[in-house]
């Protein structure tokens, strides 16, 4: 079982929002090209993504869906690799200070992947993992230093700039 963990220095909610974007999927999530809703309101249980996920001059069109969702906290996904089977991804995002911890745990569940699940098989679902919560923090952290930079700019109004009034 490939578990894996990353502290993001965003709060959780920055964290979630990019998660419960379905269209921000492909971003990162290591291996796709584009993703788009096939199914239902992500991240709502059973709602589901389409992706592809191009090798060379090959390209597989592949889905995965929301099996369980505890909005802010908690995602648990069933990737379906069509061939090769699906796998439970489950995602927890744990408040750590002023940051995110995220928790990564991801097995087979059937098909070709579940039979090639080996010790030798697992530190490349490690890399694959590492690489995709780089990818995650690196959106999150973005995101929400320009949240915290609009926030500051349109909280600054002419009568707070000019200083306390009556000295």
């Amino acid at each position: 079982m490939a578990v894996r963990h990353r502290l993001i220095k965003a709060p959780p909610s920055a964290v979630w929002a990019v998660l419960a974007d379905g269209s921000r999927y492909a971003e990162w999530v290591v291996g796709t090209s584009s993703s788009r809703p096939i199914h239902g309101d992500w991240p709502r249980t059973d709602a589901a993504i389409g992706y592809e996920v191009r090798i060379g001059p090959v390209s597989l069109t592949n889905r995965t869906t929301v099996r369980f969702c505890e909005e802010g906290s908690r995602l648990e996904l069933e990737a379906n690799a069509g061939a090769l089977g699906t796998a439970r991804i489950a995602i927890e995002l744990r408040p750590w200070g002023e940051h995110c911890l995220v928790l990564v745990d991801e097995h087979p569940l059937q098909g070709a992947g579940g039979w090639l699940h080996n010790a030798a098989f697992e530190p490349l679902i490690h890399l694959r993992h590492r690489a995709m919560l780089g990818r995650l923090a690196g959106l999150c952290e973005a995101d929400d230093a320009q949240r915290r930079r609009h926030g500051r700019a349109s909280t600054t109004t002419p009568a707070t700039a000019a200083g306390p009034q009556g000295e």
